[in-house]
């Protein structure tokens, strides 16, 4: 899929080693779940490791379950410092007994490696849940991992976190700062238990930006709300969802330490960022073929703009009806109607758009006739877009989703197997 261009930032490659001073890597240390005979075939265990303290901050699950790495990764994060990253997939690591024990044993094994405090290490797994998980592959596993690190190693590292992903997820940009060129890169897994309920995935950002932690949460915390809290596959929030940034100032910018013109320009590239990796994970939803953007305009506000354009993204008939390739503007109404926001019905107005061209479905609250050869076409396309306009104000909020398809169950039957 096509990356969506943002202005005064230049997309690059490199992922999480594009930015100055981050070195990755991913091996496959053997971990296996409990119903499969033999391990996979990718690699299942990653790290990213910086060449000096950054500064660093998260946002995680709302679930109430939530993954034992992420109760160790808070503690660590208090201080707003972190040097490494270790994370697995295959195992969730999450309803164990012993989860906590296993994840600070990731980090002791990592930093024992690394030569660094196990304070400085973030912590994640990703995969089956309410398995208990070996630490056996994975204390072998360290010492390679942590002597193949490199420069451009972001590629195994990906591949290792993937887990029902299909496709690799990543990302990186360049951009002025301070008189100074900084880099910001990301790479994330998702692809099912995905819901706009903070974070959806496992993501993680790398920059040589200067910029103290305070900030960096704020940015990080704010950017989150308005992309990957807007895409959705299934409406399944993980247990184990953490977004986590680190940064390390090796661009050699002026620190950022207030909310002034710099902070506004990493704001943006971190938009861009984690904007692309939103549309990269709703295009790749489990068993998806199509991207789905849903953007509101003219609401009395933003909040209602987004609680609209979520509705219709999380609308399983709606999802069936871009899989079916109908355009049945009923269920989008349906799905505006049902939402928790307030506004005028009869004002809204609804267009479906791709690069085959655009069509009227609806006005002021009623369907319209259009061409059904027309409406295949267009909803043939990859990516779609469904354009609402509310006709009430000047809110405006953009949602990610995809089709719900056949395979999505298929992939969901036997996820363990």
């Amino acid at each position: 899929m096509e990356i969506k261009q943002v202005e005064n930032v230049k997309f690059i490659s490199g992922g999480v080693c594009a930015a100055k001073g981050f070195k990755a890597n991913g091996v496959q240390c053997g971990l296996v779940h409990a119903g499969a005979s033999v391990t996979g075939k990718k690699n299942d265990l990653a790290m990213i490791v910086a060449d000096k303290e950054c500064t660093a901050a998260a946002v995680y699950t709302t679930n109430k379950v939530k993954g034992a790495p992420i109760l160790v990764t808070k503690e660590h994060l208090k201080n707003g410092k972190a040097k490494a990253v270790i994370v697995n997939s295959v195992n969730a690591n999450t309803c164990n007994p012993d989860g906590v024990e296993k994840a600070n044993k990731m980090c002791q094994l990592a930093a024992a490696e690394l030569g660094i405090s196990e304070d400085d290490v973030i912590v994640a797994s990703t995969g089956v849940i309410g398995q208990v998980l070996p630490i056996e592959p994975i204390a072998k596993g360290v010492k390679p991992l942590a002597e193949g690190l490199s420069y451009d190693g972001n590629a195994k590292a990906l591949e290792a976190i993937m887990t029902t992903d299909t496709m690799p997820k990543e990302i990186a940009v360049e951009f002025e700062m301070g008189g100074k060129t900084c880099t910001l890169g990301g790479m994330l897994k998702g692809s099912g238990m995905i819901h706009p309920n903070m974070a959806t995935t496992l993501t993680f950002l790398t920059t040589d930006a200067d910029i103290s932690a305070e900030l960096i949460q704020r940015a990080l915390s704010d950017i989150v709300k308005v992309t990957l809290n807007r895409a959705s596959v299934d409406g399944d929030t993980s247990t184990n969802d953490m977004v986590c940034i680190m940064a390390n100032g090796m661009a050699g910018n002026a620190p950022v330490v207030d909310e002034g013109p710099d902070f506004g320009k990493f704001c943006h590239a971190l938009y861009a960022i984690m904007m692309n990796l939103a549309r990269m994970m709703a295009r790749d939803g489990e068993g998806a073929t199509k991207l789905v953007e849903c953007a509101v305009c003219g609401a009395e506000n933003d909040k209602i703009a987004e609680t609209v354009a979520k509705s219709v993204i999380t609308s399983s008939l709606f999802k069936a009806m871009i899989f079916g390739e109908d355009a049945n503007a009923g269920r989008i109404y349906c799905a505006i109607g049902y939402s928790d926001a307030d506004f005028d019905v009869n004002k809204v107005d609804i267009e479906i758009a791709s690069k085959a061209g655009k069509i009227t479905v609806g006005h002021q609250g009623c369907l319209v006739e259009f061409s059904e050869n027309t409406a295949k076409k267009v909803l043939a396309e990859e990516e779609i877009q469904v354009l609402i306009d509310l006709n009430s104000g000047n809110g405006r909020a953009m949602a990610w989703g995809c089709d719900l398809t056949y395979d999505y169950v298929k992939i969901n039957g036997d996820y363990r197997s």
